[in-house]
């Protein structure tokens, strides 16, 4: 159910008819939007009882949202919603294209440090680094955990990037909410249901990554249980499906962007280095991800791939992201978006 406020109702008749709802035993989430707020009934059971709330100040009408999810559905929302950063220009969703990008994984500082001065002196605005890594095989490299926390710290400190990271169990939440500006919930954890709550209760921003097996529905209903915990920052992102197909890694699908983008008012981003697995397919499918209407990209790269513990094969060379950079440059004012400039760095010195 779907309570809409009139233009002109304030914030006490919004907070009143909240209330009402809670007093029934449902949850209220209210969403302020360009033109008026809606007010979301979630947590019953069955049909909500209508009469006392359509009559009450404020309230233009009652809908019955018939998808299974509410929140992330524009039924609930209209208007796009856009993932801002307060302090920064960064934001994710808006006109400016949002690039993320760095390493898999956070290897030491000093690769750390070579990374980011790369990716910022592209023009990305988000560090993206794995100090968790949930790996296939238990004896590859699991991540540094806190220390690659408390290194990307030092990143955002330097260059005054926005760290993306991801939290593989509810523990490494509490420190990854701790040290990180965005919380990434990978792949594997698409419907780790307890986790997905739990990142809802966070007071950061969340990346959620399409399973590798995953149907548009499914995807988006992840997106609702972190919603419904009341966390209404939630990036989506593809970073492609498992197929038949044995010439990438996995097939990137991005035709769930526009896809997306119809059902919800949600950002999504385009992740074409897991999506694809070879360097020399993440250029052309960043070219397309945005032409596509993409919100954004996060792509790998590190200063040196071929020493690179983790996902080296897919990650760029600084003098690829460069030029990654400067094509989606071109393409970008086609669709409307922009890109922040490059900058002009001198190199930083990162002792050993």
């Amino acid at each position: 159910m779907l309570v809409v406020m009139q233009a002109h109702a304030t914030e006490e008749q919004v907070r009143a008819v909240c209330q009402k709802i809670e007093s029934f035993g449902y949850r209220a989430h209210a969403m302020p939007g360009a033109q008026r707020t809606a007010v979301c009934v979630t947590g019953n059971k069955g049909e909500v009882e209508v009469g006392t709330l359509e009559e009450m100040p404020g309230v233009q009408e009652l809908i019955r949202v018939s998808k299974p999810y509410k929140l992330v559905s524009r039924d609930f929302k209209p208007e796009k919603t856009v993932v801002t950063f307060p302090g920064s220009s960064a934001s994710c969703g808006g006109s400016a294209l949002a690039i993320m990008a760095g390493p898999c994984a956070i290897e030491n500082r000093e690769q750390a440090f070579a990374s980011a001065e790369c990716v910022a002196r592209a023009g990305a605005q988000f560090f993206r680094g794995g100090a968790y890594k949930p790996r296939t095989s238990p004896y590859s490299f699991q991540g540094l955990g806190e220390e690659g926390l408390k290194i990307m710290a030092e990143v955002r400190e330097k260059f005054g990037l926005k760290i993306v990271t991801e939290a593989i169990d509810n523990e490494s939440l509490e420190l990854v909410e701790e040290y990180a500006d965005v919380i990434q919930i990978g792949a594997r954890n698409m419907q780790n249901f307890s986790l997905l709550k739990r990142a809802g209760r966070a007071r950061k921003p969340v990346l959620l990554k399409r399973g590798m097996s995953a149907t548009l529905e499914e995807f988006l209903m992840a997106a609702e249980y972190v919603m419904s915990e009341g966390n209404y920052n939630v990036i989506l992102c593809e970073r492609g499906v498992r197929t038949f197909a044995d010439h990438t890694r996995n097939t990137l699908d991005l035709s769930v962007v526009p896809a997306v983008q119809r059902l919800s008012h949600l950002p999504i981003v385009v992740d074409p280095s897991h999506g694809t697995g070879k360097r020399n397919k993440v250029t052309p499918l960043s070219r397309a991800s945005v032409a596509v209407g993409a919100d954004g990209l996060i792509v790998e790269v590190h200063h040196s791939p071929d020493q690179a513990l983790s996902d080296g094969m897919q990650s760029l060379y600084p003098e690829q992201f460069e030029e990654l950079m400067a094509q989606v440059r071109q393409i970008a004012p086609v669709v409307g978006r922009t890109v922040a400039a490059a900058e002009t760095r001198e190199p930083v010195a990162v002792s050993k």
